[in-house]
């Protein structure tokens, strides 16, 4: 939000305060915290001291590299939920230090830095550099005349730094110059609404900030003061953390650290999911025949999803399979297991007045109701909804009861759709949440209890839901999707911006609507998307009003969903690997360039690629004719994908620099990072399987002296292993202490084989 007309004037009806300079500090060596008063005017004498606002500024740290920040004008107010969930380091204090000149927080390598001039200035330093600053300014307290009241922070940008995140924003990667409001909505892809707003921004310069108020916060991203990012929050208190690298990577270490890591999902959420669309008419019939389909076509699925139409119309939720087209339900989970595959169904967190659940939950108070007592319902989405109220544990047990019949039938995971649409105005929660705070929290508490309950009954590695909504923790609740898309070329280079911004934001999973969702796809773009789609972290096809069975399109559209299904397959031994990062790093698997290679300075505005893990560069094509432009970064690349159709393209690309390509259908540029050691699996038919039997490992670009582990982690039950990869000379050696049956080394043209043998060497010359 804007408070200033210019660099000089405040917008009509504004009345700003600002901290001018520093009257005290006060330290609590055993708190560990940093207190400074800062009146509103330059004081000059006892007289000026009287009917003078003063803003607290109070530093802590909850861990080594982090600092808080609470800014607060009167500190009387209530302070209502719902809060994030941050945890910070047991027992972990700061140094302080108090000077004449300065005051010092230290923790660990970040030190915040108060100078007590008479001018208000805070650095924020990292290993002696400032990384930010609070300048003159930019701690403020604003005043309207219809009595609304808000609190502001300033943080000053370097010429050339460059600001990211702020979740899952689907305009321009890099937010600078941008307006930026943390308010969930269901507003597609083609707007400046985001479906998943998470209120964390990291930079260029090697630091991150996360503003911990679940309500809307307002970011002006060099938008208002072009030097700085100011932030503010209605009320009389604004906290945030700053958040040390000195990496993009090490950021999102830390501050999945207090916020959560993504949870471990099961291997068999990274194969393909087929769904049977949104409104289309289906039945058990119609469900086989796109399962046969597949088959048929060598086409291999893992999980199968009904949306919303599984229900009867008018009813959602009540949990209940429309008799008229699915009347035996568990018999029908079962034949589906049979076949190998897990079954996933919609849901969403209203409840339809026509359901009969509706009168069940409206009597015990398990929806959400009006300040008057009332249940709040309105007529959009479905006929007279409510809302169920997870800050009831009742009704969040209610809820959770429901679905765990569906578990008991044989469902194996959810969608947990929509979560955005929460009311504000004249809403009484159970437990007295704050309304403000609550509309964005609510995804939050409604995506945890779906999933805490697919972790108890499936245990936990083998729980995931399919997302929509979400804030700062959901990353713990994995997999998250885009939302709904056009089936366009734009609408998909939106997606893509999308799931970049939602990486540098803290989530490990991301996925969307191959094909896109509204409208229908023409063969090419379904193919373009397809091939995106099976290079993404997860991959669902998935449409509004029609399917997306690839035989719908063309037969090469069948083609190239083989190929891309078969190749990501064949890489789960070394997505599995991502993935465990994601896990207990908080690295997400698709990885923009200025997060995989920060030092990288011509990647940083690339929004067009990406990186999934650490060595595979991906630039989907997004133009009907075919041609791509992207980025290749220092070194030989090898390209991983070589086209069936068109000219042949070289098998190496060397950076930096620029290059322009056209691909036919059955291609993209998918390029293998120097120095890499991929191992590739042996079966294309199922995600799941033992990745280390039958592996082969490709050795790109060593250079002299490599020496590392490779790990392909466990799978299915299988043990895994780790490999050693040795280049001396001409030499490459690779030897394992693990009981891998079969495996297999490739080096360019040259391949060595192990049958049972702990050890094997090949010639690179």
């Amino acid at each position: 939000m804007k408070f200033t007309d210019g660099y000089w004037q405040v917008r009509p009806g504004m009345h700003p305060l600002y901290a001018v300079e520093v009257d005290d500090v006060r330290a609590d060596e055993a708190a560990g915290t940093l207190t400074v008063y800062a009146p509103t005017a330059k004081i000059r004498g006892r007289g000026d001291t009287l009917n003078r606002p003063m803003l607290t500024t109070t530093y802590s740290s909850p861990a080594p590299g982090v600092i808080r920040v609470r800014v607060e004008h009167h500190q009387g107010a209530v302070r209502r939920g719902p809060a994030f969930q941050v945890t910070g380091e047991p027992g972990f204090r700061p140094e302080v230090e108090v000077h004449d000149d300065v005051a010092v927080l230290r923790s660990k390598d970040l030190a915040v830095r108060v100078h007590r001039g008479d001018r208000w200035r805070v650095d924020f330093e990292a290993d002696g550099e400032v990384l930010t600053s609070s300048l003159p300014k930019s701690v403020g307290h604003v005043t309207a005349d219809d009595g609304r009241a808000w609190t502001h922070e300033q943080l000053a940008l370097e010429p050339g730094e460059l600001v990211y995140g702020l979740g899952e924003r689907f305009g321009p990667f890099v937010k600078n110059g941008q307006v930026v409001d943390i308010w969930n909505e269901d507003g597609g892809t083609s707007s400046e609404q985001a479906y998943k707003s998470v209120p964390l921004y990291l930079t260029t310069k090697g630091y991150g900030v996360f503003v911990e108020h679940p309500e809307k916060v307002s970011f002006e991203v060099a938008s208002e003061v072009n030097t700085r990012v100011q932030f503010s929050v209605e009320g009389q208190a604004l906290e945030y953390l700053v958040i040390q690298g000195p990496t993009p990577k090490d950021v999102l270490r830390r501050y999945t650290a207090l916020t959560g890591r993504p949870a471990r999902v099961p291997a068999w959420s990274f194969g393909l999911w087929l769904t049977t669309s949104f409104t289309t008419s289906y039945d058990e019939q119609t469900v086989n025949g796109f399962i046969d389909g597949m088959a048929e076509r060598d086409l291999p699925l893992s999980v199968f999803h009904f949306d919303c139409f599984w229900m009867r119309e008018y009813q959602w939720v009540d949990f209940e399979w429309d008799p008229r087209t699915f009347p035996d339900p568990e018999g029908m989970l079962r034949r589906l297991h049979d076949r190998g595959l897990k079954v996933c169904l919609w849901i969403n967190p209203y409840v339809a007045q026509r359901s009969p659940l509706f009168a069940e939950a409206a009597e015990q108070g398990f929806l959400v109701k009006r300040e008057d007592g009332s249940v709040w319902q309105w007529d959009l989405w479905q006929a007279g909804m409510a809302l169920v109220d997870f800050t009831n544990p009742d009704a969040t047990a209610w809820y959770v009861g429901k679905l765990e019949g569906l578990l008991d039938q044989g469902v194996d995971c959810f969608k947990t759709d929509f979560g955005e649409r929460i009311p504000v105005d004249g809403i009484a929660w159970h437990d007295g949440s704050d309304p403000r705070k609550m509309h964005n929290y609510y995804a939050q508490l409604y995506n945890e209890a779906v999933f805490r309950l697919l972790e108890r009954k499936r245990g936990e590695g083998d729980a995931v839901l399919f997302a929509r909504s979400a804030t700062a923790g959901g990353q713990q609740f994995p997999v998250h999707w885009g939302g709904d898309c056009d089936s366009t070329y734009a609408s998909m280079a939106e997606s893509l911006r999308g799931g970049l911004s939602m990486s540098m934001s803290g989530f490990g999973y991301w996925s969307h609507d191959m094909g896109g969702f509204e409208g229908t796809p023409d063969p090419g773009v379904f193919k373009r998307w397809t091939a995106f789609g099976l290079l993404s972290s997860h991959s669902r096809l998935h449409g509004s009003g029609s399917v997306r069975v690839p035989w719908a399109f063309d037969d090469e559209a069948v083609d190239v969903t083989r190929k891309f299904t078969h190749l990501k397959l064949s890489l789960m031994p070394y997505l599995g690997r991502v993935a465990e990062e994601a896990h207990t790093d908080g690295v997400p698997m698709m990885r923009p360039l200025a997060l995989e290679l920060p030092h990288d300075r011509a990647g940083f505005t690339a929004d067009t690629q990406y990186l999934l893990g650490d060595a595979l560069l991906v630039a989907p094509v997004f133009r009907a004719d075919g041609r791509v432009e992207y980025y290749v970064p220092e070194g030989t690349w090898t390209r991983l994908v070589q086209p069936d159709d068109g000219p042949a393209l070289s098998e190496t690309v060397t950076g930096p620099r620029w290059v322009t390509e056209t691909h036919g259908f059955s291609s993209l540029p998918v390029l293998v990072r120097p120095g890499t050691v991929l191992p590739v699996g042996a079966r294309t038919d199922r995600p799941d399987y033992d990745w280390a039997d039958g592996v082969t490992l490709h050795a790109f670009e060593l250079p002299e002296g490599y020496d590392e582990l490779v790990v392909v982690p466990p799978a299915d039950g299988a043990p895994g292993a780790t490999f050693r990869v040795r280049r001396s000379g001409t030499t490459l050696t690779v030897s394992s202490d693990d009981a891998v049956a079969a495996w297999s080394v490739r080096a360019g043209s040259a391949t060595a084989e192990a049958h049972g043998a702990t050890s094997v060497t090949i010639d690179l010359g």
